[in-house]
């Protein structure tokens, strides 16, 4: 069985795999040990835990693969400047000399990173670059339990293709049809994202949680919709798409759009983060996202006439759009759909390592009923002795429970009572989402806690939704949901019976007047239009996250809780248990669970002085 390592870098999202024949032993981003968001650093600390968690060191490895080829990239780079010029002259001097002293030179900035990680011999290092598109249609196809599938890929740009159709079929993907840059899904996305006054490449989240603020049949967001069509993007039946550079920025310049023409265009100036979002920021924000599941849709039958296959595979960042893949489960196009939890670049690093160990080594790929993501949990735990380690450290004052199922009998009580906890268990998640072993979790049925958890724990965008966790046995209960959503990909509308009468001008009312109306019996987890995005929890894939839940129903009749993941605005997700503590301190969160040990805030020292334990983060 051959030992690979996989690894993402130098532009977002830098992470590391380990794959040891079928297995995926661990993943991780480098931004949870580095605890600076989204970084791009060589994940020097992601591939020594991976290393350590899979007992090899480098020399013991067939293959180190990274995720993309850079050479394809700057050959991008240099043929766009060349097309725009002499337009792009700033970027262009920018940029060049970056590429030049470094990103050309990838071998050797590979080479030096792996030294920081170990001691290794170079000449017995089997150095491989695998395509950008592939990784990502490599990551989704290998993990799902298909024989064979359609693969769709989207996301901003990789070194050309910016989305790709494809074909898996046991050991092989065949790329049947790509999009080229600079004309991308993931870029008109990402540019409404920075009008709206979000992140570029990490605040597009933001962007769907608004949408369903907006009013679709509102003249303002048809017209919307129509200046969109008419002036900045051309669809085509087969669901690629021309975007008209008049009025895009990022081929050459240093931000994504020309401003000016887009307040024209839309009659109202670019919003800056802090600014107050009005409805027309929201109206906007349907009419793009409206858009974006219309061109997936037409992707994805486009992938079905090409392939033939009932099966869809998908990865990229832009699969990532929960909202858009309900969509797109509703047109039942496939019977089947399975999408890489890990989406976006740091997903690539598995999927590098997944092609390399099929394709290029040939083995044979053994398609079972197991899931190879194992829940996403790829990443470290922490041992009991770490634990108390920490206490010593922090002065941490903790409760230690020898029967778990008591401890989540106490802790099932606590969410009922309103309390917000911290819960740690077991190993991380690998991709952006919290799964149920680093996550706050807290009472749906709670009026208030949406906005307690935005502004006093999260320290976010009030606006923004929070997510259920529900017993798999017990979604039917509350939502229409056609599929199992382990890794929260998939949103439905929670049930009719579910659903409060509306007072008759709700849709007339500001964006924060219908915020806090109540809608449903689990008020904190229902959007405004009566949505949410699910995770469902497997009893066999997470037993004690599924225990504690089931302790909640016991308790209350509901099986299901808010989880949002455990760190707070501009923070990665916790690592470690001193992360978790901290976190914990520098917030208003109630309780806290790591492994065994439950924290009161009420017990600590300093339990009111939270900026003695803020840090602020920022990204790379």
């Amino acid at each position: 069985m051959k030992k690979i390592l996989g690894i993402s870098a130098f532009y977002h999202d830098s992470a590391a795999c380990i794959v040891h024949g079928d297995e995926i032993i661990a993943a991780a981003q480098e931004e949870r040990f580095s605890r600076i968001k989204n970084t791009s650093k060589f994940p020097v600390s992601a591939i020594q835990y991976c290393l350590e968690e899979a007992g090899f060191v480098i020399d013991e490895l067939d293959a180190v693969v990274f995720y993309d080829k850079p050479l394809l990239k700057f050959e991008r780079l240099l043929e766009t400047y060349y097309k725009f010029a002499p337009r792009g002259i700033v970027s262009f001097l920018k940029a060049i000399p970056i590429w030049i002293n470094e990103k050309l030179f990838l071998k050797k900035l590979i080479f030096d990173g792996l030294k920081e990680v170990g001691e290794y011999s170079k000449s017995k290092m089997n150095l491989l670059f695998s395509e950008h598109h592939l990784s990502h249609a490599a990551s989704a196809y290998f993990p799902s339990n298909f024989k064979s599938s359609a693969i769709l890929t989207i996301d901003g740009v990789g070194e050309w293709c910016t989305a790709s159709i494809g074909y898996g079929n046991k050991n092989s993907i065949k790329i049947l049809k790509e999009l080229h840059f600079p004309h991308s899904l993931g870029l008109l996305y990402t540019a409404f994202t920075y009008f709206l006054g979000f992140k570029v490449n990490s605040g597009e989240y933001k962007l769907m949680g608004l949408a369903p603020f907006g009013n679709l049949k509102a003249k303002e967001t048809q017209k919307f919709i129509e200046i969109i069509k008419s002036k900045l993007v051309k669809i085509n039946d087969d669901g690629s798409i021309w975007l008209n550079q008049k009025y895009y920025n990022y081929a050459t310049g240093l931000n994504m759009i020309k401003t000016k023409k887009w307040e024209n265009l839309f009659g109202f100036k670019i919003r800056n983060p802090e600014d107050k979002i009005n409805q027309n920021h929201c109206n906007l924000a349907l009419a793009i996202q409206n858009i974006t599941e219309e061109i997936l849709i037409k992707m994805a039958k486009e992938a079905k006439d090409l392939t033939g296959s009932e099966n869809l595979c998908m990865a990229g960042g832009v699969a990532l759009n929960c909202v858009a893949n309900s969509k797109l489960l509703e047109k039942k196009i496939f019977d089947n759909i399975y999408i890489q939890p890990a989406a976006g670049d740091a997903g690539g690093s598995i999927g590098a390592a997944l092609a390399t160990n099929y394709i290029f080594f040939g083995n044979v790929n053994k398609k079972s009923d197991r899931d190879i993501m194992k829940g996403t949990y790829l990443g470290p735990s922490f041992s009991e002795k770490e634990v108390i380690s920490m206490n010593k450290k922090t002065k941490a004052v903790g409760s230690k429970f020898e029967n778990f199922n008591l401890l989540s009998k106490t802790i099932a009580k606590k969410i009922s009572d309103g309390n917000v906890v911290g819960w740690f268990q077991g190993r991380m998640e690998f991709g952006p989402r919290s799964l149920g072993c680093r996550s706050i979790l807290a009472d749906a049925r709670n009026l208030n806690m949406q906005k307690k958890l935005n502004l006093k724990i999260k320290y976010r965008e009030g606006f923004r939704p929070f997510a259920p966790s529900v017993l798999t046995e017990s979604a039917y209960e509350f939502f229409d949901l056609k599929v199992d959503s382990p890794y929260m990909l998939f949103v439905a509308n929670i049930l009719d019976k579910r659903k409060s009468e509306l007072p008759s001008d709700f849709h007339k009312k500001d964006l924060w007047d219908r915020l806090y109306t109540k809608r449903s019996d689990v008020q904190s987890i229902t959007h405004v239009d009566y949505s949410a995005r699910i995770q469902t929890v497997d009893k066999n894939t997470n037993p004690k996250y599924w225990d504690l839940i089931n302790e909640f129903k016991k308790l209350t009749g509901y099986g299901l809780i808010i989880n949002t993941s455990f760190n707070v605005r501009g923070e990665p997700i916790v690592c470690t248990p001193f992360d978790a503590f901290r976190c914990f301190m520098s917030t208003d969160m109630d309780l806290l669970v790591i492994n065994n040990f439950i924290y009161k805030k009420s017990d600590q020292i300093d339990c009111e002085n939270k900026e003695k334990w803020k840090i602020n983060f920022k990204t790379d």
